[in-house]
């Protein structure tokens, strides 16, 4: 998606991440779950935080500030994970993401998004769909589907389908093989 293809007021889950504002597209987003602490898995890339039983499947939890180079944070009763549908080789994929906190959700009409700042060559920004505004706050609007590369995405995927877990008692255990 891009701003050009915002042509009508669309709804957006805001939330923070370092302090700063950003949304997702509410149409990709299942759900907005309380923390909890996500069982690691063994040689995947730091901003994976791990996996989670959700309703008795395996979902990986990816963190937004680890992946978009910001501080770690510190787990406060706000943070939370939002869930959402990732669509990876036509395949539609649940991930978790991590947030310092859920704000609102927020509809904006397409007067009120701007194209991403050009940021030079070297940074790669096509995971900003735009710019939104509302009153005198800007809000950093995420395309889920971009913001992780294909071969990310995959590692996500793999963990989904090929890793052993036992899901059982609200809790994830990786199981040897």
């Amino acid at each position: 998606m891009t701003v050009e293809t915002v042509v009508e007021t669309t709804q957006y889950l805001t939330f923070t991440l370092d302090g700063e504002l950003f949304a997702f597209d509410i149409s990709q987003v299942r759900e907005v779950l309380d923390f909890t602490t996500p069982t690691k898995v063994p040689q995947t890339p730091d901003y994976m935080r791990g996996v989670i039983n959700l309703r008795g499947n395996v979902v990986p939890v990816i963190d937004l500030r680890r992946k978009f180079g910001m501080p770690q944070a510190v787990q406060t009763v706000h943070s939370c994970i939002i869930i959402v549908e990732v669509v990876l080789e036509g395949e539609t994929v649940v991930i978790g993401a991590m947030a310092d906190a859920v704000q609102e959700v927020l509809d904006l009409e397409p007067d009120q998004i701007e194209p991403p700042p050009r940021l030079g060559t070297k940074l790669d920004t096509s995971f900003i769909v735009g710019m939104g505004k509302n009153n005198d706050d800007f809000i950093i609007i995420l395309d889920i589907d971009r913001v992780f590369a294909e071969d990310e995405l995959g590692v996500m995927k793999e963990i989904g389908e090929g890793a052993q877990f036992r899901v059982g008692d609200g809790a994830v255990q990786a199981v040897s093989a």
